[in-house]
């Protein structure tokens, strides 16, 4: 073994060229209320059809969770793997932890009427993300056989806004 990095055994150059009058730009958000915390939202057939609808047929994708409470992941849809992934989340940052963000007595910033106790919701989200860039390829999502795009509430049930865009080539 040389120690250098593995190397791919076939690529393949796929090019798309087309006018300027061909590119689109389509978005649309998505709306939810979810139901409880640590919970994994399958939204992949949601971002298809905002795929279809922008009749993008090369190009990408994106979905981003407005909040900093609910993150966007894309992972394998198995429910047993979804708990697990919850529960790791919660050993991370367990909501009984103690957050500063909690501590209403000397926190002072972005605080609202309603504020809640919900430092390790943001603490997970660090751990995950905000959002997923989706390739685009004849029209279809170009994810693996096992993925899945989610919306993953973190915090309390709410409702929730999923922005998705879709960029890229028509064939309209």
């Amino acid at each position: 073994m040389d120690g250098s990095a593995p190397r791919a055994i076939a690529s393949s150059l796929q090019a798309v060229a087309a006018p300027q009058s061909e590119f689109v730009v389509y978005a649309e958000t998505l709306e939810y209320d979810t139901a409880s915390g640590l919970q994994f939202i399958d939204i992949t057939d949601d971002v298809r059809g905002v795929l279809d609808r922008s009749g993008v047929t090369s190009g990408q994708v994106a979905v981003f969770s407005e909040h900093t409470t609910a993150a966007i992941v894309v992972n394998e849809h198995e429910p047993l793997l979804l708990n697990d992934m919850a529960r790791m989340l919660s050993r991370l940052a367990p909501a009984d932890d103690y957050y500063e963000h909690n501590d209403f007595t000397i926190r002072t910033v972005n605080m609202n009427e309603d504020e809640c106790a919900n430092g390790h919701a943001h603490c997970q989200h660090l751990l995950l993300g905000t959002s997923e860039t989706i390739p685009v390829h004849n029209g279809e999502l170009k994810i693996g056989r096992w993925q899945s795009a989610f919306l993953v509430e973190l915090d309390h049930p709410r409702h929730r806004e999923v922005f998705v865009q879709a960029m890229g080539v028509s064939a309209r």
